[in-house]
């Protein structure tokens, strides 16, 4: 293949994630470092980042987020390589690899919760003390949405940005059970609805930490436990002509219920506002 190719599959997966945040976060910049909110010298710089509205906090908020998940993504591919190679004519191994990665990445998730929590308050303290708003209720959203996007940025980086170098030589490589697609291709497309998936499971997921609402809360684990075993689908000769178009229903699926939750929320708030 060219350096086109390889260029198109890497926008494949992360060009709706550069156009979300183009047109979307770098538009609402407003604080939050959330890793490293521990610190004190990172805690006065949301402070000034997020009440001078600086371009750079959500920026970096998304970086971190990515940085994090990444992280995650290495130690639990370190903790798995001593179990390698599994034999490939077994699914078994390779769903067990998935719902550990699955469990442990939903832990993770709370743990980002609780993170954000207790920054949240911080912050509304010191809004209090110097007479600034609270974070709006489209302000959380938006930082969930952020996080949810370092997520899925993380996904694709981890599991097709890196194995795109040799799409830019001379040729393509094929895989005996989707011979119909290039490999780089399939990587790509599978990266982007994975990206979609994470991005708004993220926002989803938070909802459901905020209002105690117990079916988001159990929908997010479970669209991704579903998506990483849909994936195992790929193994049997053609599966991908099935497994990817499950995937991007899962994508769609995930998409709508948290289009419905968002309007929700913003209605409800809406509605609070005019009676108050």
């Amino acid at each position: 293949m060219t350096v086109a190719a390889g260029i198109g599959y890497a926008l494949i997966a992360l060009g709706p994630s550069l156009s979300l945040f183009v047109s979307v976060i770098s538009k609402k910049p407003f604080l939050i470092l959330t890793l490293l909110s521990r610190f004190s010298f990172y805690y006065s710089t949301f402070q000034t980042l997020y009440y001078n509205h600086s371009y750079n906090s959500h920026f970096m908020y998304i970086y971190c987020s990515t940085l994090l998940w990444l992280i995650s993504l290495i130690l639990l591919s370190a903790i798995w390589r001593g179990f390698l190679p599994f034999s490939i004519s077994l699914c078994w191994p390779y769903a067990i690899l998935i719902l550990t990665s699955v469990a442990f990445q939903e832990a993770l998730r709370l743990f980002f919760w609780k993170l954000y929590l207790r920054l949240e308050d911080m912050l509304n303290a010191f809004a209090d003390r110097v007479a600034k708003p609270h974070l709006f209720f489209t302000d959380k959203m938006l930082i969930a949405l952020a996080g949810g996007l370092g997520h899925g940025v993380a996904h694709a980086v981890f599991f097709c940005i890196s194995l795109l170098t040799p799409a830019f030589g001379p040729a393509t490589y094929f895989t005996d059970r989707c011979s119909q697609v290039p490999f780089f291709l399939l990587s790509a497309i599978i990266a982007l609805a994975f990206v979609t998936i994470h991005t708004f499971s993220m926002v989803i997921a938070f909802n459901g930490y905020a209002e105690g609402n117990k079916v988001d809360q159990y929908f997010v684990p479970v669209v991704h436990i579903v998506a990483g075993m849909v994936t195992l689908i790929n193994w049997a000769p053609g599966g991908c002509t099935v497994g990817i178009p499950i995937l991007y229903l899962i994508a769609i699926l995930t998409l709508t219920h948290c289009g419905r939750m968002v309007w929700r929320r913003l209605t409800e708030n809406r509605i609070r506002a005019d009676h108050s």
